[in-house]
């Protein structure tokens, strides 16, 4: 690689990485399809949780970026024809646009050739061909609808683990990842309804050519550097969950940044603070001030790789649902707030819709060290705001953190 010619700071590579995930679009007075469609550019995957005690991943990302929006925006850009995103393994369960879809041909043949990972295949051959053809003959069905369809005993557990799924939900798993079903919706239960690739993606996307390994390589490295705007090697190759070194069959992250730099799409560049090199997108935009004040979901890209927010934002984040209760430092659903350029607190939120007109209820807020004496006042106003878009009447406020005095007497007073 070409040696570095610049450096930048670290507030430097914060407002680029910020301004790259969409903190510097101007605001729309009220978010429309082309809102949405530019933040999804901006970061190329919303990521796909079952957890829903605030509301669930992918719908919050958008929010931090458009502001308040009706979320059947999201449900008609994933659904309804013309179709904007679909999901498929991007980053992890993920929306991504409709255009990735031959992009990652090359994971789908990857999981085809290993059979997948259930031995169910192995077990029933002929399942596979009967379950398809279910699938052909319901159009968008449930795992559960496809195994009644077949007579077999659907599992009652509505979990994503995968060990409780019944033998049609592990097929159906399998026919997903090698892109012979695609998701055509969710059901209010979130169960995933499955069709005929044909049946959900627009005509020119199935019709459009393949890139080879190396291309798709390329491509996803490129998509992954235009979202960052600044990054490490490990951090474009996390992005997609791609490999950073060559591999049979799959995309890998090195040659492709390789060929961006020679293409000078890419140029390597230093980082006050970091070990490895980084590498700046020719696009990416470095802008004197962001004025961002929003929440993010655990899930956000933002804070997806952990190591890359400790250096950017100074900011040390896990996520402890899986923790055992009584070992959670900040709690079981922790939003990092952002103000302006930096990570100044994190709030442990929960919507309760069991009370007349719903609460929104914060369970611990935490400051961040060297948090600006605004931090309260701005966060109590962005917890309002996130409570309007949630359709939640009130705040309740529980006893745990450093913010949370400030922020009731603030909402006692106002």
């Amino acid at each position: 690689m070409p040696p570095s010619t610049q450096t930048l700071s670290r507030s430097q590579a914060r407002r680029t990485a910020l301004a790259a995930q969409g903190f510097c679009d101007p605001p729309h007075a009220s978010p429309t399809m082309r809102t949405l469609e530019r933040a999804l550019s901006r970061t190329g995957v919303l990521q796909v949780d079952s957890v829903n005690v605030l509301q669930r991943a992918h719908y919050v990302p958008l929010y931090s970026r458009m502001g308040p929006y009706d979320t059947d925006l999201l449900h008609r850009a994933a659904e309804r024809a013309p179709r904007r995103m679909v999901e498929y393994w991007a980053h992890v369960q993920a929306f991504m646009p409709v255009d990735l879809w031959p992009v990652m041909q090359h994971r789908m043949a990857d999981h085809r050739a290993r059979r997948g990972k259930w031995r169910v295949l192995e077990a029933d051959p002929a399942l596979e061909a009967r379950v398809l053809a279910a699938v052909e003959d319901l159009g968008a069905a449930t795992a559960r609808e496809v195994a009644t369809y077949l007579g077999e005993g659907a599992s009652s557990s509505k979990e994503h683990w995968g060990w409780n799924w019944s033998s049609t939900r592990r097929v159906l798993d399998y026919l997903f990842t090698v892109g012979d079903v695609a998701i055509a919706s969710r059901n209010p239960q979130f169960e995933i309804r499955y069709d005929l690739p044909e049946r959900v993606l627009p005509a020119e996307v199935l019709a459009a050519p393949v890139p080879d390994v190396a291309e798709a390589a390329v491509e996803l490295v490129r998509r992954a550097a235009r979202s960052h705007g600044v990054a490490t090697e490990r951090c474009l190759a996390d992005y997609y969950r791609m490999r950073a070194q060559p591999a049979p069959g799959l995309a890998s992250a090195r040659e492709a940044v390789a060929t961006l730099v020679e293409a000078g799409e890419l140029e390597p560049v230093g980082v006050e603070g970091w070990s490895r090199p980084a590498y700046l997108h020719r696009d990416a935009r470095l802008p004197r001030r962001v004025r961002a004040r929003t929440l993010l979901s655990p899930f956000d890209p933002v804070v997806w790789e952990r190591e890359r927010t400790e250096r950017i934002f100074g900011f040390r984040y896990r996520i402890e649902i899986y923790t055992p209760a009584a070992q959670r430092v900040h709690g079981y659903y922790v939003l990092p707030f952002l103000l302006g350029e930096r990570l100044v607190a994190r709030v442990d939120l929960k919507a309760d819709r069991r009370v007349p007109g719903g609460e929104l209820v914060v369970r611990g807020a935490f400051a961040e060290p060297g948090a600006p004496d605004e931090t309260g006042p701005e966060l109590l106003a962005e917890l309002r705001r996130m409570a309007g878009w949630l359709g939640l009447a009130g705040l309740r406020f529980e006893q745990r953190g450093d913010l949370v005095p400030e922020l009731g007497a603030l909402h006692g007073a106002g």
